[in-house]
């Protein structure tokens, strides 16, 4: 594909590769083979459900699976290979919906994900809608959604076996796929300003407070942040070329990494949670010059990481010169 096809052009190249491994996503990727420039692999997308079950046998996401899974992939691909970052897709439901907060936290939350992945090593994916943090739709019929796999699983556990028609509609606001596929929230005006006619889908009732418009006019919103991610990735090549090392791997409530680079060092600090805790800096990592490169919560000051206080989802990136 690559000799015929691929090479013939400037293009990059991205494998949707469900089941792949760390191995085979070396292989595929790897500079001297010549085959893609990355791969799409799906790993942390089923942590939210029991080992073995179906995607709609919901359970809470576990920290330190999300924590092991993605730290796996930034080691393993770290000297031959790339990775591909993502949360969202046509196929997932929202993440700020899914291992956020879309309640009172949906913008601290939906910058806390943002910086946790935009940190890593790899070329992040933002998907429509992901930068103004749009939300699972909860629609209240089953009439109101396309979805196949949503339909037949609605069909297959409701009509036909008697399942209860509110716990299969749970199952479906939180997993289904037509909360990526809901049309675009451009504004609050008539069909969130996507469209005077009548969408494929229902567009999502919140769409006059979460729109483009909205997030446009909020110098604090989630979507300038996202600008910020991707301006940081541009200026710092550590945040591309530097190796990923893991920390706090027991904290049941941090997600927090460093990358290390020449003589830099980036301390990456996230809260996944909505309750207050405390972050200690284990040594050797703060360095004598310190930078703070972007925060969820606009901390005027370089905070003292020795014991620090982090607030719900807040995430912080610092960077260190000279250890």
């Amino acid at each position: 594909m690559n000799r015929e096809v691929l090479s013939k052009y400037d293009v990059m190249t991205v494998g949707e590769c469900p089941k792949v491994t760390t191995e085979q996503a070396r292989l595929y990727t790897g500079e001297s083979r010549k085959e893609l420039s990355m791969v799409f692999q799906f790993e942390h997308m089923g942590l939210d459900k029991p080992k073995g079950c179906p995607k709609w046998e919901l359970k809470r996401l576990q920290l330190h699976d999300l924590k092991q899974n993605l730290s796996k992939w930034q080691t393993e691909l770290s000297e031959e290979g790339w990775n591909s970052l993502y949360w969202n897709n046509h196929d997932q439901p929202r993440i700020v919906s899914r291992f956020g907060n879309d309640g009172p936290f949906r913008k601290e939350s939906a910058k806390m994900l943002a910086t946790l992945l935009h940190m890593m090593q790899g070329t992040p994916y933002i998907y429509q809608g992901e930068e103004i943090g749009m939300t699972n739709a909860r629609f209240e019929s089953i009439d109101d959604y396309n979805d196949i796999e949503s339909l037949n699983y609605y069909r297959e556990t409701v009509l036909e076996k008697g399942g209860d028609p509110e716990e299969a509609l749970r199952r479906i606001h939180a997993k289904g796929r037509d909360n990526g596929r809901t049309p675009m929230q451009w504004n609050s005006g008539p069909g969130a300003g996507f469209t005077t006619g009548r969408p494929w889908l229902k567009i999502n009732p919140n769409y006059t407070e979460i729109n483009v418009e909205e997030a446009l006019a909020d110098q604090d919103s989630i979507f300038y942040y996202y600008k910020k991610l991707i301006e940081l990735r541009k200026a710092y090549p550590i945040i591309t070329e530097g190796a990923y090392e893991l920390i706090l791997e027991d904290h049941p409530a941090i997600f927090a990494y460093v990358r290390r680079h020449e003589k830099e060092t980036l301390l990456v600090i996230n809260n996944f949670y909505e309750q207050e805790t405390v972050f200690e800096c284990p040594d050797g990592i703060a360095g004598p010059r310190a930078e703070m490169l972007i925060g969820n919560y606009n901390r005027q000051h370089i905070p003292d990481v020795s014991q620090l206080t982090l607030a719900p989802y807040e995430s912080l990136v610092i960077r260190y010169q000279g250890n």
